[in-house]
């Protein structure tokens, strides 16, 4: 019965849940947090009602703590005894005796970290040393701009380590201390989130903060990327303090802080990783092809083939190295260079294909998407998959009728070639007889084309091209000839 009343009770508070926190629950439990709002409730309620385990009921409880502070008073034993020392130690006014906490005026965040605030991993930094663990931005009162403040120090090897590092780019170096910020929140692992009207002044000068990139839809905002603040040109590079100032909007979300020693990564380097422990073999993708295709008895509809197109939909290029994710259901490839170049400016780790996660470890390279780029033409923009794993190639549609309708190229006759004054030969010679059609044609011919009289009729062209010059006697008892449909003789046209 107990058990039962939690679980109503878990239910319960699981619908009252807001979108993020819906998303918490279900990441911290394995589960996919990408969908609306109504399809993550009733993931959760199914969640809940399957696994319906104490570690499960103690994370809903939490969140519905964090939702609902004051309905949920019971749970304020459950805080931890450094979250609330924290508050009360850093509540009080500036104006107090407490000048350990400050440092010019402004109050120094608490010592004691967030309980349990992890950071996710990303691909392009690798972390060698945690310099200030996650530390929660507190509030000192209600204004709605807060500044709070960290100080830390390097020792000496680090800061050698950090000066003697290469340069990626001028006055960008390999080694760098980084701030990263993120929610406050110890269930799952936290997404670097930038708090509102953030600014970052690192030992009294401001630091770049990554802005907002513009979006080409319409109706859709501006997005900030939350990446970490890169603050290694500003600090002392020896054993002397470094004071990180965080100016941040107070809009009721918590916060936490951290600095951390990484080694950040090229899309290169990423590249080389990922070519040298994640390909595919042809065999495996030719199994995951059959696999697909292999016929169902309980559908009504045969797949005999699927279509897979050889252009990356990111850039609208032929691939070059064909990349997927894993968890995937499509075979469709893009291109890896490309990905990792665009996530590197841009850090999205989307799939481009069906928008899902595309996190760096679950990429791969197609091996047999590699075999046929290499086979086939670059005119190939499409190849076919079948049933028994092998494939052939789709020929555009515009080139197959184009091929239909190829017709042998004949000789085309010209009728007419201009002489040097604008007029054809017949011009000179024009006769009202039947032989000025002869010689016009003669001459014509002789010139390289044929000269063609449009104001004789047909009979006289009949006449004048069977017309004996030698026949002297027939030509003068024959009748005088017709004149054309003028009653003047009008010039031959040439035809260019």
């Amino acid at each position: 019965m107990k058990m039962a009343a939690e679980l109503v009770e878990a239910m319960n508070m699981v619908k009252n849940f807001r979108v993020s926190d819906l998303q918490t629950l279900l990441a911290s439990m394995g589960r996919s947090k990408s969908g609306l709002k109504q399809d993550l409730v009733g993931r959760a309620l199914r969640l809940v009602q399957t696994e319906c385990s104490p570690e499960l009921l103690k994370n809903v409880r939490q969140l519905y703590e964090s939702r609902f502070p004051k309905a949920s008073g019971w749970l304020a034993a459950r805080r931890p005894e450094g979250v609330s020392v924290a508050y009360s130690s850093l509540s009080s006014s500036p104006t107090g005796t407490q000048g350990a906490d400050y440092l010019n005026g402004i109050p120094k965040l608490s010592s004691t970290p967030a309980a349990e605030v992890k950071l996710v991993s990303l691909p392009f930094y690798q972390t060698l040393e945690k310099l200030l663990l996650p530390t929660e931005l507190i509030a000192q009162n209600s204004e709605k701009l807060q500044d709070s403040q960290c100080v830390f120090e390097l020792t000496q090897s680090q800061a050698d380590q950090v000066r003697n590092s290469t340069e990626l780019r001028p006055g960008m170096k390999a080694i760098q201390v980084v701030l990263r910020i993120c929610y406050t929140d110890s269930i799952g692992v936290q997404e670097d989130q930038y708090p509102p009207n953030i600014a970052v002044k690192v030992n009294q000068s401001y630091c770049h903060v990554p802005g907002y990139y513009p979006s080409n839809k319409p109706g859709v905002e501006p997005r900030r990327p939350c990446r970490p603040v890169n603050i290694t040109p500003w600090l002392h590079l020896s054993t002397a303090t470094n004071r990180v100032t965080v100016t941040w909007g107070n809009f009721g979300k918590r916060y936490s802080v951290a600095v951390d020693l990484v080694r950040v990564f090229t899309s290169a380097e990423l590249f080389g990783q990922l070519k040298h422990c994640s390909v595919e073999s042809a065999e495996r993708c030719r199994e995951r092809i059959q696999d697909k295709l292999r016929f169902d008895p309980e559908s009504e509809i045969a797949t005999t083939g699927l279509r897979v197109s050889l252009i990356c939909p990111l850039v609208k290029m032929r691939i070059g190295v064909p990349c997927r994710v894993i968890t995937c259901a499509h075979l469709q490839c893009f291109d890896a260079i490309f990905f990792l170049q665009m996530n590197e400016k841009k850090p999205t780790w989307t799939c481009p294909v069906c928008d899902k996660q595309a996190p760096f470890e679950l990429l791969t390279i197609d091996g047999l998407a590699s075999e046929i780029l290499k086979e086939t033409h670059e005119d190939i923009e499409e190849i076919e998959y079948l049933t028994d794993g092998s494939w052939r190639p789709i020929r555009d549609e515009k080139e197959r009728e184009r091929e239909r309708s190829n017709t042998p190229d004949y000789p085309v006759l010209d009728i007419c070639v201009p002489e040097v004054n604008g007029h054809s030969p017949a011009h000179s010679s024009t006769s009202q007889t039947g032989k000025s059609g002869a010689g016009s044609t003669a001459g014509g011919a002789g010139g390289g084309g044929v000269v063609v009289d449009l104001t004789l009729d047909s009979e006289e062209e009949g006449v004048g091209a069977g017309g004996d010059s030698d026949d002297t006697e027939d030509s003068q008892d024959s009748p005088a000839p017709k004149r054309g449909r003028y009653d003047y003789d009008k010039d031959l046209v040439t035809a260019y």
